[in-house]
């Protein structure tokens, strides 16, 4: 099975998305969005080719968590890096930024 690794960039906004739901919203918002995060990642696993490339990278993935948030993502034989976590509401033309 591939190992997930997260990227500096996505892990930093991991924390900070999951630190806001917990401070505006409640832990239950944090630990429902956690848990989705937690099933969008099994899925990567075991079906890496599962979501659809982008059009703006060649070779990154993308798979909505919500409809708020998405994750992108590369893979290859042995691992599975998450480029970005994204907030869906954001300009699409900043994906290729936050995937740099």
């Amino acid at each position: 099975m591939r190992r997930i690794i997260l990227s500096k960039r996505s892990s930093n906004k991991l924390n900070k998305l999951l630190e806001y739901f917990e401070n505006e919203w409640s832990l239950k918002v944090r630990n429902d969005f956690l848990r989705k995060f937690d099933k969008s990642l099994s899925q990567i696993q075991n079906f890496p080719e599962s979501s659809p490339e982008t059009d703006y990278v060649k070779g990154l993935r993308m798979l909505v968590i919500t409809k708020q948030t998405s994750i992108f993502y590369r893979f290859n034989t042995k691992t599975i890096t998450i480029v970005a976590i994204f907030d869906n509401r954001m300009n699409p033309s900043r994906i290729q930024k936050e995937t740099e």
